[in-house]
């Protein structure tokens, strides 16, 4: 009699082991993605790892591609140029919000990154504003909170640390009952979580280096950054920093795969 093919889950610790998949029910997670290169990239890779699978919608084509209903393990909803409710510029965005909505309501595992974490902050009672403040852009350092200490995805992680940013448009107020996880210097909102399995982040954990090469250098210089600089200090922080955002991103693989055999 044949054994079930092993799937890769991951332990709570961030540490990555073999099991078998005993249930018929594969974790899956609804990813909702707002402009043609702003996939998962190495969050996928990550999850996928750990024998999650990814039905990734591209809202940035029409409404009609973002189901009614959240059916799936968990959600996350990627970043992109636009507030939560520029509805007249983005339609697919008020239908993503139901979802998030839903992912609340159901206590469904949700990771919302730079705009979805926007997202998140809107559904749940927060304030997101356009270009206000300081913006981000490249490799920055961030600071955790004692908040973390009992957090399923930032316990135990160094205090401080780097991520990959670049937004202008920012959450100026939590939601009232988010538990503020991280701050920078010029966006104190850099995660949080909504009740038990919600977080948001203000930054991109997804991103690597190479992908400022992308980004237009004069806009860049006109927000007061130089687009090789960033480059070369993004190269020297990815070696600290990529193992942090693989133990936070195996760990929500984690609760995926707990929500996964509830469900099954």
């Amino acid at each position: 009699m044949s054994r079930p093919d092993p799937t890769l889950v991951c332990a709570p610790n961030g540490d990555t082991v073999a099991s078998v998949n005993t249930s018929p029910h594969k974790p899956s997670i609804l990813v909702v993605q707002h402009a043609e290169g702003g996939g998962p990239h190495r969050i996928g890779d990550w999850l996928r790892q750990c024998g999650a699978e990814l039905d990734i919608v591209h809202g940035y084509t029409g409404a009609d591609v973002i189901p009614d209903t959240l059916t799936h393990d968990a959600m996350i909803v990627m970043g992109g140029g636009y507030l939560p409710d520029a509805d007249d510029r983005a339609d697919w965005l008020a239908p993503t919000r139901r979802l998030v909505q839903q992912a609340l309501d159901n206590d469904v595992p949700y990771m919302g990154v730079c705009l979805g974490g926007q997202i998140l902050a809107h559904v749940a009672g927060g304030v997101v504003e356009g270009d206000v403040g300081a913006p981000e852009a490249g490799s920055t350092p961030i600071r955790l909170r004692s908040d973390v200490d009992a957090d399923a995805l930032f316990h135990g992680l160094p205090q401080e640390l780097t991520a990959m940013e670049h937004h202008v448009d920012a959450i100026t107020k939590l939601p009232a009952n988010a538990i503020w996880l991280a701050h920078s210097d010029r966006c104190p909102n850099q995660a949080f979580r909504v009740g038990a399995r919600a977080w948001g982040f203000q930054f991109h954990p997804e991103m690597t280096p190479d992908r400022i090469l992308g980004w237009g250098a004069e806009k860049l210089a006109s927000q007061g950054f130089d687009r090789d600089d960033l480059h070369a200090q993004a190269v020297r922080d990815e070696p600290a920093s990529t193992p942090v955002w693989r133990t936070v991103v195996e760990r929500f693989a984690t609760l995926v795969s707990e929500a996964a055999s509830r469900r099954a």
